[in-house]
Parts: structure tokens; sequence; C-alpha cells
């Protein structure tokens, strides 16, 4: 099989180009051609010699994969299915609402950590998808151009794939990839530390952790992770980033009946993040088979985020979109598996 050239940096360009003996321009013509360009072969780079093409199509490959199967909702969400191995399957889903068109990106074939609010995690980890298949799931779905934003918020944990994430990230921002701002792009983590350090370090987009709660006690149940890196770590972690360059953190909390939705996790989500700049999305839960989790009705969210805003905190609710489709993430992949 040919190595993908889509999903590679200049520099990794540069050093394939240089191998081969071609002018030093090529490098940038060919990432001008992978991500500016909607061409689907190495034929069509028209600004290369024919030496150049044929050398590279010797040895290299496009590396685009078209997705499999997509559901529709009544809303406009779309859910697109991607086989990355055989026999194994990642989602990604188009949202648009008004003039914002968002994707959600998976990251990884699976996932280890095994929330227990998420379906992707019964699969267990399967593989980890390139900065190439991550990169794919913008560049296949016929709403490409219309996109306005990115969440990497789909199957896997972003930061137990750190270098193929960082890696698209670099070209998704970049003068010679995509040219997307960092602040339209939001990475989620569950709060891998030393991941988000080094995310920190080296990337201006935004990041988004998945809170639930504010009890140690609690989230160790909902989310193992938490006996790792406890809230407080991860929070003074958080509150070390720099904001020079308007980074952006938020909080994912799925409101759970009767469980994380009560005055005192109010009271201990003020003591929490205090000295924080941040905001919380408060998320519907989508209920998955097996669970015994059940969602809180519209009237306590809608109190409770009420109380959290009171307390200084910026809070919305996410709005719920796709019900009428395998919404939950993991749930299309799962079933196209027969699992």
């Amino acid at each position: 099989m040919k190595e993908a050239l889509f999903g590679k940096t200049l520099s990794e360009i540069r050093q394939i180009t240089d191998t081969l003996g071609l002018p030093g321009f090529t490098a940038r013509q060919i990432t001008d051609w992978l991500y500016k360009k909607e061409i689907t072969d190495i034929a069509g780079m028209s600004n290369l010699s024919k030496k150049a093409r044929a050398l590279l199509e010797e040895s290299y490959g496009m590396g685009l994969k078209p997705y499999g199967n997509v559901q529709e909702s009544t809303d406009g969400t779309k859910k697109y299915l991607f086989e990355v191995q055989p026999g194994r399957f990642i989602e990604s889903a188009y949202i648009p609402e008004g003039r914002r068109a968002t994707l959600c990106l998976s990251s990884q074939v699976g996932c280890k950590r095994r929330c227990l609010f998420c379906m992707t995690g019964r699969q267990g980890l399967q593989g980890q998808l390139t900065a190439g298949e991550i990169l794919n799931q913008v560049r296949s779905i016929p709403e490409s151009g219309r996109l306005t934003n990115l969440v990497y918020m789909g199957m896997g944990e972003p930061l137990d794939n750190l270098d193929a994430v960082m890696k698209s990230l670099q070209i998704l921002t970049a003068d010679w990839g995509f040219g997307w701002s960092p602040r339209r792009i939001t990475v989620s983590t569950i709060g891998i530390v030393p991941a988000m350090k080094i995310f920190a370090e080296h990337s201006n987009c935004h990041l988004a952790v998945s809170l639930h709660t504010p009890f140690d006690e609690e989230r160790k149940l909902l989310m193992p992770i938490d006996a790792e890196y406890p809230l407080q770590q991860v929070v003074d972690t958080l509150k070390g980033f720099s904001f020079e360059n308007q980074r952006r953190i938020s909080f994912e909390y799925i409101v759970f009946k009767e469980q994380n939705d009560t005055p005192r996790h109010v009271k201990e989500l003020a003591r929490l993040l205090n000295g924080l700049r941040c905001r919380i999305n408060l998320i519907r839960f989508h209920p998955i088979p097996g669970t015994s989790l059940e969602g809180t009705d519209e009237e306590r969210l809608m109190a409770f985020k009420e109380a959290l805003n009171a307390k200084g905190i910026t809070t919305t609710v996410r709005a719920s979109r796709g019900q009428d489709i395998d919404a939950a993430c993991g749930l299309l992949s799962t079933k196209e598996m027969g699992a």
C-alpha cells in the first residue's frame, strides 16, 4: 500500500521532495494542493512537472477515504461513518446551526477510558487515528466547504492520541495548511494533566474539559480517570495556562437526574472554579443502552443553570441535536460492528 501524503506536515513533505531530488519550492506546492484545493489524486497537481508527479506516484497516494454511511436528522444534523480499518469504524457529526456549521471529529477507534455515560468506551481502544485520518473527516464530507468550527469531541480521548492530534492541529492552523483560526477549534479532554500541559504549550486552540461533578468521589464513579488525575489537580493545571492568545477554557457537564444538579453541587463548583476564567456547558443526557443514568428534567436543568450564573459562572445549555438518529457518540459505530 502506498504511503499517504494527506496528513503530512510541510517539513515532512519537504523531506520527501528532497529525497526525490525535486526543487525546494515543490513542497509548498504539494501542501497547497493537499489542504487548499479539492483534488483527489497526485495527477491533479497540475503545476508540478510530469516527472515530479511520476516520482511521487511511485511510492505515495493521496490517502483520502470516502465515508461509508450517513444518517440525517430532521434538524439537519448528519452523522457520517468512516471505516478506517477492516471492520473498525469512526463517526463524525455535522451540526448546522444558523451561520455556524460545526464538525465533531473522532480521534481514536474506540476508547480505553470507559466513562460510565459513554458508548464509545464500551468498545475499548481498538486503534489510534493518524493525523490524516482525523483530517480526512474534515476533507471528505460534502459540507467541508461550509464548516465554521471544529470540535474534537467525537469517539476517543484526543489527548490519548496526543501526537496525531497535535499534528492535525498544526496542519489545520498553519498558513501552508488549511489556514484555520485556532479560535474556531476546540479540543475536548477528560483531564489528562501531562498532555494538557503539552497542548497548552504548543497550541492556541480552545480546550474543553469533561467535568460532570465537582466531587472526586462522584466523578470517579462516572469517570475512572479521576483516580489518576483528581479534579483539583486538573483545575490547578488550567489556572496555570496563559490566556495571552485568547484561549478559552470550558467545562462539559452532563446533567444527571438528582445526582449532580443540586445546590450542593452549585456551591462546590463555585469554590472549585474560583479565579479561573471559564464557562460551563450543560448537556442533556442522551440515554444509552445498559445504564441506569437518567437525564434531569428541563425545569431542574434551567434552575441549575440560573444558580450557576448567579454565582458568577458563565453557564449555557447546549442544544440537543440529532435526537431522531443515533445521537450519542459511539452508537452508530457500535451498531455497525454488531457489538
